[in-house]
């Protein structure tokens, strides 16, 4: 069932009044022009026909923008379909990585550098207290959130973490009663590395302070910022283990591939307001938040990641480089034989059936066969990019 209301619909009606108050930034030209264009004439498509009663559909391609909160769902099964042969037959631990508010308005100015700084600052501590407390290298999968449940800036990465390590000499070092490593040492070594990285950055000039963070550039100002984040709790929480190797997949499955909201949390969109919902994670409650249509379009676009900016990376052996011949060696430790489960590949017509129970092959009248009898050319139709101004 199509939503009521879409991300795509608001930005079409508002995004003109936000490029009033705000400055439309490069990286958001593709996003937002892809997004409105989503499932539109304008990207092309086909219509299809079926054979028994002679019904037509037609049915538009989508625009694959890792943003469009309509085009994750296709992409996360392929990905985790293939995630699927690494999997190890042990518990795995779900760790996550959070900055401290402090510095996000110097994140936002510099997110390619600093972002690469926190994958660099959380995968180092993590691999530095695997070879440390249990003699070996670790695997895990790091995925980067910057969003909260109302939109807000708030940078954390989810680590998915198998219970173990493998040495040097090629032995599995299991963790000790299904505990990974001490929070708070954790949290003090991610909170140095992550400085250390920063000041780095600083004193080569890699750093832009625009705007508002002028000041923040200044030695002065910079020396009081990293003051004020040291002196910070600086937060690593480990949640329960997951005990089944079978549910990991499932668990992954929430956190890669998702954009800030998705189209289901949307309940309207009335006199220039937008109202969606949120979790209340002190609470434990579900509730609804109302904001104006320009400041959730501005809230939204905090959330666009540079160009070719990766936000799902393997480490230890589940580097890409390494990955295959060290998940062999584990299984083979682990299970005995080094044999990985065939890696299935699904076309669209499966994946839609596993998804939503629905064949999109058949007729939803009469269930016979729908062929493709026309394609519709890309460009045919009118283009959202009209709503978008250069001017600014």
């Amino acid at each position: 069932m199509k939503p009521a209301v879409e991300v795509a619909d608001i930005l079409r009606l508002h995004l003109k009044d936000y490029q009033k108050k705000y400055r439309l930034h490069p990286d958001h030209y593709k996003v937002v022009y892809d997004i409105m264009n989503c499932r539109t004439e304008y990207l092309g498509g086909h219509i299809e026909r079926c054979d028994g009663c002679g019904i037509e559909r037609t049915a538009y391609n989508s625009c694959r923008n890792r943003h469009c909160p309509k085009c994750q769902a296709m992409t996360r099964e392929k990905w985790l379909a293939a995630r699927k042969t690494e999997l190890l037959p042990i518990s795995y631990f779900h760790a996550v990585f959070t900055l401290p508010h402090e510095l996000n308005p110097v994140i936002l100015c510099n997110k390619r550098a600093l972002l690469t700084i926190l994958f660099q600052a959380a995968s180092g501590t993590l691999i530095s207290f695997g070879r440390n407390n249990l003699g070996g290298t670790i695997g895990f999968i790091a995925v980067l959130h910057t969003w909260d449940q109302q939109l807000n800036d708030h940078f954390h990465l989810h680590c998915l973490v198998p219970a173990g390590a493998l040495s040097a000499d090629s032995k599995w070092m299991a963790c000790p009663h299904d505990y990974l490593f001490p929070e708070k040492a954790l949290s003090i070594v991610f909170r140095a590395k992550f400085m250390e990285y920063l000041q780095q950055a600083y004193d080569r000039n890699k750093l832009q302070f625009p705007g508002e963070t002028q000041k923040l550039g200044s030695r002065h100002g910079f020396k009081k910022l990293t003051q004020e984040a040291w002196a910070k709790h600086w937060v690593v929480d480990i949640k329960d283990p997951i005990r089944k190797p079978e549910y990991v997949l499932e668990y992954l499955g929430r956190y890669t591939h998702r954009v800030a909201i998705s189209n289901s949390r949307i309940i309207s969109l009335e006199n220039g307001k937008v109202s969606f919902f949120y979790k209340n994670r002190k609470k434990e409650t579900t509730e609804t938040m109302t904001l104006d249509a320009v400041e959730f379009i501005r809230r939204f676009l905090l959330h666009v990641l540079p160009g070719g900016f990766m936000r799902i990376r393997h480490f230890g052996f589940f580097a890409n480089r390494v990955k295959k011949e060290m998940i062999r060696i584990c299984r083979t430790l682990l299970e005995g034989t080094a044999d990985l489960p065939e890696q299935v590949e699904k076309t669209l017509q499966e994946l839609m059936l596993a998804l939503t129970g629905t064949d999109i092959t058949r007729c939803p009248v009469c269930q016979c066969l729908m062929r493709r009898v026309m394609k519709i050319p890309e460009g045919s139709g009118l283009s959202s990019y009209r709503y978008i101004h250069f001017a600014n």
